[in-house]
Protein backbone atom coordinates (compact mmCIF):
# COMPACT_ATOMS: atom_id res chain seq x y z
CA UNK A 1 0.00 0.00 0.00
CA UNK A 2 2.89 2.49 1.10
CA UNK A 3 4.89 1.40 -2.47
CA UNK A 4 1.61 2.11 -4.55
CA UNK A 5 1.10 5.28 -2.61
CA UNK A 6 4.69 6.78 -3.54
CA UNK A 7 4.35 5.67 -7.01
CA UNK A 8 1.07 7.44 -7.40
CA UNK A 9 2.90 10.80 -6.26
CA UNK A 10 6.03 10.30 -8.45
CA UNK A 11 3.40 9.89 -11.06
CA UNK A 12 1.68 13.22 -9.87
CA UNK A 13 4.86 14.77 -9.94
CA UNK A 14 5.84 13.66 -13.47
CA UNK A 15 2.67 15.00 -14.86
CA UNK A 16 2.89 18.31 -13.41
CA UNK A 17 6.06 18.77 -15.04
CA UNK A 18 5.02 17.36 -18.15
CA UNK A 19 2.63 19.15 -18.47
CA UNK A 20 4.10 22.82 -18.09
CA UNK A 21 5.96 22.28 -21.13
CA UNK A 22 2.89 20.85 -23.05
CA UNK A 23 0.94 23.60 -21.91
CA UNK A 24 3.51 25.70 -22.84
CA UNK A 25 3.75 24.14 -26.77
CA UNK A 26 0.16 23.98 -27.20
CA UNK A 27 0.23 27.90 -26.00
CA UNK A 28 3.36 29.34 -28.20
CA UNK A 29 3.12 26.99 -31.65
CA UNK A 30 0.13 24.80 -31.75
CA UNK A 31 -2.62 27.35 -31.40
CA UNK A 32 -1.10 30.29 -32.84
CA UNK A 33 -0.61 27.85 -35.95
CA UNK A 34 -4.76 26.78 -36.30
CA UNK A 35 -5.49 30.69 -35.45
CA UNK A 36 -3.19 31.73 -38.52
CA UNK A 37 -4.58 29.13 -40.65
CA UNK A 38 -8.16 30.24 -39.74
CA UNK A 39 -7.68 33.76 -40.34
CA UNK A 40 -6.63 32.33 -43.97
CA UNK A 41 -10.03 31.45 -44.69
CA UNK A 42 -11.29 35.24 -43.26
CA UNK A 43 -11.45 38.66 -44.25
CA UNK A 44 -9.76 39.56 -41.15
CA UNK A 45 -7.24 42.93 -41.39
CA UNK A 46 -5.33 42.31 -38.52
CA UNK A 47 -7.05 45.14 -36.35
CA UNK A 48 -9.49 43.81 -33.60
CA UNK A 49 -12.27 46.14 -34.70
CA UNK A 50 -12.04 45.47 -38.55
CA UNK A 51 -14.82 43.03 -39.80
CA UNK A 52 -14.93 39.52 -40.10
CA UNK A 53 -16.22 37.25 -42.77
CA UNK A 54 -15.57 34.13 -43.96
CA UNK A 55 -13.71 34.42 -47.57
CA UNK A 56 -13.08 30.38 -48.55
CA UNK A 57 -10.20 29.63 -50.83
CA UNK A 58 -10.03 33.31 -51.98
CA UNK A 59 -7.24 33.94 -50.40
CA UNK A 60 -5.37 31.10 -51.45
CA UNK A 61 -6.75 32.11 -54.94
CA UNK A 62 -5.08 35.45 -54.72
CA UNK A 63 -1.78 34.30 -53.39
CA UNK A 64 -1.50 31.73 -55.94
CA UNK A 65 -2.56 34.58 -58.63
CA UNK A 66 0.08 36.55 -57.38
CA UNK A 67 3.28 36.67 -59.72
CA UNK A 68 5.13 38.73 -56.84
CA UNK A 69 4.82 35.92 -54.58
CA UNK A 70 6.33 33.54 -56.74
CA UNK A 71 9.01 35.79 -57.92
CA UNK A 72 10.15 36.19 -54.09
CA UNK A 73 9.76 32.55 -54.15
CA UNK A 74 12.34 31.69 -56.98
CA UNK A 75 14.67 34.23 -55.44
CA UNK A 76 14.48 32.21 -52.37
CA UNK A 77 14.87 28.96 -54.12
CA UNK A 78 17.94 30.05 -55.58
CA UNK A 79 19.09 31.61 -52.54
CA UNK A 80 18.23 28.12 -50.63
CA UNK A 81 20.69 25.92 -53.11
CA UNK A 82 23.54 28.32 -53.06
CA UNK A 83 23.61 28.78 -49.42
CA UNK A 84 22.79 25.38 -48.71
CA UNK A 85 25.85 24.31 -50.80
CA UNK A 86 28.34 26.98 -49.80
CA UNK A 87 27.57 26.89 -45.93
CA UNK A 88 27.90 23.06 -45.77
CA UNK A 89 31.06 22.52 -47.86
CA UNK A 90 32.77 25.64 -45.98
CA UNK A 91 31.68 24.68 -42.85
CA UNK A 92 32.89 20.81 -43.58
CA UNK A 93 36.22 22.30 -44.63
CA UNK A 94 36.29 24.54 -41.16
CA UNK A 95 35.73 21.61 -39.18
CA UNK A 96 38.13 19.67 -41.10
CA UNK A 97 41.02 22.25 -40.64
CA UNK A 98 40.53 23.26 -36.62
CA UNK A 99 40.08 19.27 -36.02
CA UNK A 100 43.96 18.73 -37.82
CA UNK A 101 46.09 19.11 -34.48
CA UNK A 102 46.84 22.45 -36.08
CA UNK A 103 48.58 25.22 -33.75
CA UNK A 104 45.60 27.90 -32.03
CA UNK A 105 42.78 25.51 -33.57
CA UNK A 106 40.80 26.50 -30.50
CA UNK A 107 41.14 30.09 -31.40
CA UNK A 108 40.30 29.61 -34.72
CA UNK A 109 36.95 27.91 -33.78
CA UNK A 110 36.08 30.87 -31.78
CA UNK A 111 37.13 32.90 -34.55
CA UNK A 112 34.90 31.16 -37.15
CA UNK A 113 32.08 30.87 -34.85
CA UNK A 114 31.65 34.25 -34.05
CA UNK A 115 29.50 35.93 -36.93
CA UNK A 116 26.85 33.49 -35.85
CA UNK A 117 26.94 35.42 -32.61
CA UNK A 118 26.35 38.88 -34.31
CA UNK A 119 22.69 39.48 -34.57
CA UNK A 120 20.80 39.63 -38.29
CA UNK A 121 19.85 43.05 -38.41
CA UNK A 122 23.47 43.96 -37.40
CA UNK A 123 25.65 41.98 -39.47
CA UNK A 124 23.49 43.64 -42.37
CA UNK A 125 23.84 47.23 -41.50
CA UNK A 126 27.93 46.22 -41.36
CA UNK A 127 27.97 44.95 -44.30
CA UNK A 128 26.24 47.42 -45.89
CA UNK A 129 28.90 49.78 -45.23
CA UNK A 130 31.23 47.23 -45.91
CA UNK A 131 29.81 46.74 -49.85
CA UNK A 132 29.39 50.66 -49.94
CA UNK A 133 32.15 51.73 -49.25
CA UNK A 134 35.11 49.35 -47.88
CA UNK A 135 34.65 47.59 -51.06
CA UNK A 136 34.44 50.52 -53.44
CA UNK A 137 37.58 52.41 -52.08
CA UNK A 138 39.78 48.93 -52.21
CA UNK A 139 38.48 49.18 -56.28
CA UNK A 140 38.95 52.51 -57.14
CA UNK A 141 42.60 52.25 -55.21
CA UNK A 142 43.40 49.23 -56.92
CA UNK A 143 42.00 49.46 -60.36
CA UNK A 144 39.40 46.57 -59.77
CA UNK A 145 36.36 47.42 -61.87
CA UNK A 146 34.48 44.71 -60.36
CA UNK A 147 34.92 46.28 -56.72
CA UNK A 148 34.42 49.96 -57.83
CA UNK A 149 31.16 50.32 -57.49
CA UNK A 150 28.13 49.35 -54.58
CA UNK A 151 27.07 45.58 -55.74
CA UNK A 152 23.81 46.40 -53.70
CA UNK A 153 23.14 49.06 -56.61
CA UNK A 154 22.78 46.44 -59.10
CA UNK A 155 20.13 43.66 -59.27
CA UNK A 156 22.60 40.71 -60.26
CA UNK A 157 25.20 41.53 -57.38
CA UNK A 158 22.70 42.42 -54.98
CA UNK A 159 21.74 39.17 -54.67
CA UNK A 160 24.63 38.28 -53.88
CA UNK A 161 26.07 40.24 -51.50
CA UNK A 162 22.37 38.08 -49.44
CA UNK A 163 24.87 34.91 -50.21
CA UNK A 164 27.84 36.09 -49.37
CA UNK A 165 26.72 37.34 -45.61
CA UNK A 166 24.44 34.40 -45.57
CA UNK A 167 27.49 31.59 -45.80
CA UNK A 168 29.80 34.04 -43.43
CA UNK A 169 27.00 34.10 -40.73
CA UNK A 170 26.15 30.24 -40.53
CA UNK A 171 29.35 28.60 -41.39
CA UNK A 172 30.87 28.62 -37.87
CA UNK A 173 27.49 27.34 -36.63
CA UNK A 174 27.31 24.60 -38.99
CA UNK A 175 31.25 24.01 -38.29
CA UNK A 176 30.31 23.17 -34.90
CA UNK A 177 28.15 20.54 -35.56
CA UNK A 178 30.62 18.66 -38.13
CA UNK A 179 33.21 19.36 -35.50
CA UNK A 180 31.09 16.82 -33.12
CA UNK A 181 30.94 14.61 -35.72
CA UNK A 182 34.30 14.35 -36.64
CA UNK A 183 34.97 14.18 -33.05
CA UNK A 184 32.93 10.93 -32.26
CA UNK A 185 34.37 8.80 -35.11
CA UNK A 186 36.16 6.15 -33.36
CA UNK A 187 39.80 6.40 -33.34
CA UNK A 188 40.39 2.81 -34.43
CA UNK A 189 38.81 3.00 -37.69
CA UNK A 190 41.41 5.50 -38.53
CA UNK A 191 44.08 3.87 -37.62
CA UNK A 192 43.24 0.23 -38.73
CA UNK A 193 42.83 2.02 -42.22
CA UNK A 194 45.95 3.66 -42.19
CA UNK A 195 47.74 0.26 -41.39
CA UNK A 196 45.46 -0.92 -44.73
CA UNK A 197 47.47 1.80 -46.54
CA UNK A 198 44.48 4.20 -46.95
CA UNK A 199 45.77 7.56 -47.87
CA UNK A 200 43.99 10.80 -46.17
CA UNK A 201 41.54 11.50 -49.58
CA UNK A 202 40.60 7.65 -49.26
CA UNK A 203 39.60 7.70 -45.21
CA UNK A 204 37.60 10.71 -46.01
CA UNK A 205 35.66 9.16 -48.70
CA UNK A 206 35.02 5.71 -47.25
CA UNK A 207 35.23 6.22 -43.07
CA UNK A 208 34.68 9.72 -42.18
CA UNK A 209 31.89 10.95 -44.86
CA UNK A 210 29.90 7.77 -44.31
CA UNK A 211 30.66 7.91 -40.26
CA UNK A 212 29.20 11.21 -40.35
CA UNK A 213 26.01 11.57 -42.27
CA UNK A 214 23.65 11.95 -38.84
CA UNK A 215 25.73 15.51 -38.87
CA UNK A 216 25.55 16.59 -42.68
CA UNK A 217 21.92 15.67 -41.70
CA UNK A 218 21.24 17.93 -38.70
CA UNK A 219 23.52 20.40 -40.73
CA UNK A 220 21.75 20.11 -43.91
CA UNK A 221 18.25 20.21 -42.08
CA UNK A 222 19.32 24.06 -40.31
CA UNK A 223 20.83 25.69 -42.73
CA UNK A 224 17.38 24.64 -44.94
CA UNK A 225 15.30 26.45 -42.36
CA UNK A 226 17.93 29.43 -42.03
CA UNK A 227 17.88 30.28 -45.50
CA UNK A 228 14.10 29.88 -46.43
CA UNK A 229 12.95 32.20 -43.10
CA UNK A 230 15.82 34.79 -43.56
CA UNK A 231 14.33 38.00 -43.17
CA UNK A 232 16.76 40.55 -40.57
CA UNK A 233 19.54 40.44 -43.08
CA UNK A 234 17.37 40.80 -46.10
CA UNK A 235 15.48 43.57 -44.47
CA UNK A 236 19.06 45.45 -43.11
CA UNK A 237 21.08 44.56 -45.90
CA UNK A 238 19.18 45.14 -49.36
CA UNK A 239 15.37 45.88 -47.95
CA UNK A 240 14.44 43.72 -50.73
CA UNK A 241 15.81 46.10 -53.52
CA UNK A 242 17.16 47.55 -56.10
CA UNK A 243 13.41 46.93 -57.88
CA UNK A 244 12.89 44.16 -55.55
CA UNK A 245 15.55 41.48 -57.10
CA UNK A 246 16.80 40.77 -53.23
CA UNK A 247 13.39 40.72 -52.41
CA UNK A 248 13.37 36.85 -50.05
CA UNK A 249 9.66 35.02 -49.68
CA UNK A 250 9.91 36.26 -45.90
CA UNK A 251 10.04 39.56 -46.50
CA UNK A 252 7.32 39.27 -49.08
CA UNK A 253 4.77 37.61 -46.91
CA UNK A 254 5.62 40.13 -43.92
CA UNK A 255 5.33 42.96 -46.56
CA UNK A 256 2.38 41.53 -48.05
CA UNK A 257 0.35 41.19 -44.81
CA UNK A 258 1.57 44.22 -42.65
CA UNK A 259 2.82 46.13 -45.17
CA UNK A 260 0.21 46.29 -47.14
CA UNK A 261 -2.34 45.24 -45.22
CA UNK A 262 -3.15 42.18 -46.97
CA UNK A 263 -4.13 39.92 -43.97
CA UNK A 264 -5.18 36.95 -45.48
CA UNK A 265 -3.62 36.76 -48.61
CA UNK A 266 -0.29 37.23 -46.26
CA UNK A 267 -1.74 34.60 -43.89
CA UNK A 268 -2.22 32.51 -46.67
CA UNK A 269 0.96 32.83 -48.15
CA UNK A 270 2.81 31.92 -45.09
CA UNK A 271 1.25 29.02 -44.46
CA UNK A 272 1.82 27.79 -47.83
CA UNK A 273 5.59 28.92 -47.41
CA UNK A 274 5.09 26.31 -44.27
CA UNK A 275 4.11 23.69 -46.21
CA UNK A 276 6.65 24.12 -48.80
CA UNK A 277 9.45 24.35 -46.00
CA UNK A 278 7.98 21.39 -44.10
CA UNK A 279 7.70 19.14 -47.32
CA UNK A 280 11.18 19.65 -47.92
CA UNK A 281 12.56 19.52 -44.67
CA UNK A 282 10.81 15.76 -44.01
CA UNK A 283 12.21 14.60 -47.35
CA UNK A 284 15.60 15.61 -46.96
CA UNK A 285 15.77 13.83 -43.32
CA UNK A 286 14.12 11.14 -44.42
CA UNK A 287 16.25 10.54 -47.41
CA UNK A 288 19.64 11.21 -45.05
CA UNK A 289 18.48 8.85 -42.45
CA UNK A 290 18.49 5.80 -45.31
CA UNK A 291 21.60 7.18 -45.96
CA UNK A 292 23.50 6.45 -42.24
CA UNK A 293 25.73 3.64 -41.35
CA UNK A 294 26.33 1.76 -37.69
CA UNK A 295 29.88 2.46 -36.82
Amino acid sequence: MYNEKKLVDKLKVVGTFAFIPLFAFLVVMIFPLLLGVAMTFTTWTGFSGSLLEFRGFENYAIAFSDSGFWDSMKITFKYVVYTLVLTNVIAFGLALLVTSGMKGQNFFRMGFFTPNLIGGIILGFIWQFIFTRVIVHFGEATGLSIFSYSWLAVPEKAFWTLVIVGVWQSSGYMMLIYIAGLMGINKSLLEAADLDGANPWQQMLKIKIPLMIPAFTISLFLTLQRSFLVYDTNLSLTSGGPFRSTELIAMHVYNDAFLYQNFGSGQAKAFILFIIVAAIAITQVRIMKKMEVEA
